[in-house]
């Protein structure tokens, strides 16, 4: 079979970049299918989406050349402070605070810019002579032959691969096309992101704030502003969304408090619906999914991305290891030592949002006066807060070579 490329990626979101960079650096020969323009992905207007990238994430960015293009924009994340309350009444005396002085590596991790990030991506995948960027173009469909992929374009246009791996999100056509099913289910939750300005530092410290309708997370951002990711239910947040900027933050106010001094909304509002999509397979006969299209998680623990870039990781590692020893990279067998390495910290991720969410998205006094116990015990303890701790750093577990 004659092969356009080694390696096929539809998708050009985080994890798309990513994989190409790793994948390229290894020595394969890759194109990624990005649907949107190159203008959209290098748009530089704030508008208040971050990510926070775990310590194990910053490094695998670092060893493929992204790092270096966002460390001036990110954001250390010192502390996590989590605590458990209603709005308007402040927070439970029962709290957990991880310092990151208890950590030998530093920061547990940092907050980055959505729009620096897209940025940085772009910057590397355009001077990596191993990769072909395709942009403004989808994949609709995929032949699978025994020697590889023969994918089709909405442009028309086709592509021969030996592997295709969708980076394609939850409602991954790639996956969809692979006959690969998915279980999950709907949270009843959206989530309102917006950015805020406010008086006081926020002295690099993230903040988890448990209310009966779902978490309120304040996560810090270069200067005297924050990232909010705060979860209503359905309806709550629609009538919310709906609000003008000022009655917006007359809501926020009584959940935010006033430990930043007055606060403003500073960008764009955005609204998420939050639910459970997991792949009951990661791999088929020449496909791999990765990202989302594998696993779309709950945003409570803020490990969506990182999840993601674990799976980067961890294929690029399995692929590479296959090409040394001269093995089809895209054979069942090969792919399953990817899926095998990830499903257990997917399956384990998945049960800890689903089971946190469960558990402090709701009012009942046994469940508070347990949770709050629990919160209280695990700041009382070191050795189990620093193993929550390096849990939140990502540094647990079998971590891919890009990780260590």
């Amino acid at each position: 079979m004659d092969y356009d490329c080694d390696i096929l990626i539809a998708g050009g979101g985080l994890n798309g970049p990513a994989l190409a960079l790793g994948l390229a650096q290894a020595g394969f020969r890759v194109t990624m299918v990005d649907n949107r323009s190159e203008r959209a992905r290098a748009d530089s207007n704030f508008d208040g989406r971050g990510y926070a990238l775990a310590l194990a994430s910053k490094r695998l960015l670092n060893a493929i050349g992204v790092w270096a293009d966002v460390a001036k924009d990110s954001q250390p994340m010192l502390d996590i402070k989590v605590t458990d309350g209603r709005a308007g009444e402040g927070p439970s005396p029962f709290f957990l605070h991880f310092d990151h002085t208890e950590l030998e590596e530093g920061p547990m991790g940092f907050m980055v810019e959505d729009r620096f990030l897209y940025r940085a991506f772009l910057k590397a995948v355009q001077s990596e002579p191993n990769i072909t960027q395709i942009n403004e173009d989808s994949v609709v469909d995929q032949e699978i032959t025994p020697a590889g992929v023969i994918a089709t374009l909405a442009s028309g246009r086709t592509i021969t691969a030996k592997l295709l791996v969708g980076c394609d999100g939850r409602k991954t056509g790639v996956g969809k096309r692979a006959g690969i099913r998915r279980t999950g289910w709907e949270y009843g939750q959206t989530a309102l992101v917006c950015a805020i300005e406010h008086a006081l530092p926020h002295n690099g410290i993230a903040h988890q704030f448990f209310m009966p309708p779902g978490p309120l997370a304040i996560l810090p951002l270069p200067g005297n502003r924050s990232s909010i990711v705060w979860t209503e239910t359905d309806d709550n947040a629609k009538a919310i969304h709906a609000l003008s900027d000022k009655d917006y933050l007359a809501v926020l106010r009584p959940r935010f408090g006033d430990f930043l001094g007055e606060i403003s909304l500073a960008g764009a509002r955005f609204t998420y619906p939050l639910g459970l999509t997991v792949a009951d397979r990661f791999v088929s006969e020449r496909v791999a999914l990765v990202g989302d299209a594998a696993h779309g998680l709950h945003p409570i623990a803020g490990q969506g991305l990182n999840a993601g870039l674990r799976d980067v990781g961890a294929l690029v590692q399995v692929l590479t290891e296959a090409k040394q020893r001269g093995e089809d990279i895209a054979s069942i067998l090969v792919l399953e030592r990817y899926e095998q390495w990830r499903r257990f910290d997917t399956q384990s991720l998945v049960a800890t949002t689903d089971l946190t969410n469960k558990l402090f998205s709701n009012d009942n006094p046994l469940l508070r006066i347990g949770r709050d116990l629990g919160l209280g015990l695990v700041n009382q303890v070191p050795g189990l807060r620093r193993r929550f701790m390096r849990e939140a750093a990502g540094l647990t577990g079998d971590l891919p070579n890009l990780m260590r």
